[in-house]
């Protein structure tokens, strides 16, 4: 198991919440088609702003949203408002692309939670915009519990729409406990531990890491040294080269190139051949900033 270690990131402007960010590192940019993970709190809002995301752009994706504690108002530009709770998922497929916003409501005191990104195949980036909520039933065992959100774990399958095999779940195990999960033999995986320590096959991993396990293995042996909540993660190696910048994923520089130019043009004269703005949204929409001086670099395989 190799363990990847985030580093501090902040999100938003001078009053910014800080995120701990995992995926992408320099020695691994995917596990599957997961290509972003923040991992944020538990955050005391009533001392900060929370979380304060005006509308912003993407494309060739789709955003996971998942709380451990928290609520917190999505509103994007295909037409949708909604809530994503604790043990709840928001996921928002961005495809040709599509802008939205996300703010912690009033009545949230703390903030726990994980915001990833899915990245598109090549066959299916160019799909319309889409939203889906979904909030799985739990399914546990003697001294642990699971909360299938994406894919198929421990006997749970998740209804939302993806466009590769991909694997996304809670789980939480009491002190103590061992759980053998079976586990697609053809997966990368990829296993964040939230809160507590435990052992993956017999391989320490502490809060805050990320255990990164090559495909092989039907199964993987969890083991609680204390109480542990994580997430696991999963998905065949993605097989594509992808340019991340900013909000956007493409395939070539020039192509993100174009996406920030019609994301400016929507701000300056209202251009839509792209993107849109959500509707009512109480803030004005972030600018896309300076592109780098050299071309962007591609990722994955």
């Amino acid at each position: 198991m190799e363990v990847l270690t985030p580093r501090d990131v902040p999100l938003g402007g001078l009053r910014a919440m800080t995120v701990r960010r995992t995926l992408p590192q320099r020695q691994r940019s995917l596990i599957g088609a997961w290509c972003f993970l923040d991992h944020y709190g538990p955050d005391a809002v009533d001392r900060d702003e929370g979380m304060v995301v005006p509308p912003h752009p993407h494309t060739g994706l789709q955003t996971v949203s998942w709380l451990f504690t928290g609520e917190i108002e999505h509103r994007d530009s295909a037409g949708h408002h909604a809530f994503v709770r604790p043990g709840e998922l928001n996921l928002m497929t961005a495809g040709r692309g599509i802008s939205h916003s996300e703010y912690s409501t009033p009545e949230t005191t703390t903030l726990h939670g994980a915001q990833l990104w899915l990245a598109l195949p090549d066959g299916d980036r160019q799909v319309e915009p889409t939203f889906e909520h979904f909030a799985p039933e739990p399914v546990s065992g003697d001294g642990w519990e699971a909360r299938v959100f994406i894919g198929s774990l421990l006997g749970s399958t998740s209804p939302v729409t993806t466009y590769s095999p991909l694997l996304g779940a809670e789980l939480t195990l009491e002190a103590g406990t061992t759980l053998r999960v079976p586990v697609d033999p053809s997966y990368e995986l990829g296993v964040l531990v939230d809160t507590g320590a435990v052992r993956v096959d017999g391989k320490p991993l502490a809060a805050h890491e990320l255990g990164f396990v090559e495909p092989g293995a039907d199964a993987l042996e969890l083991t609680a040294d204390e109480d542990v909540r994580l997430l696991v993660l999963g998905g065949p190696p993605f097989g594509e080269q992808i340019v991340m910048w900013w909000n956007f994923i493409g395939r070539e520089h020039d192509e993100v190139v174009r996406y920030r130019a019609q994301w400016e043009a929507l701000l300056a004269d209202g251009d839509r051949a792209r993107f849109d703005l959500p509707d009512d949204d109480p803030l004005e929409a972030l600018h896309a900033p300076p592109l780098p001086n050299a071309r962007m670099v591609k990722r994955g395989p």
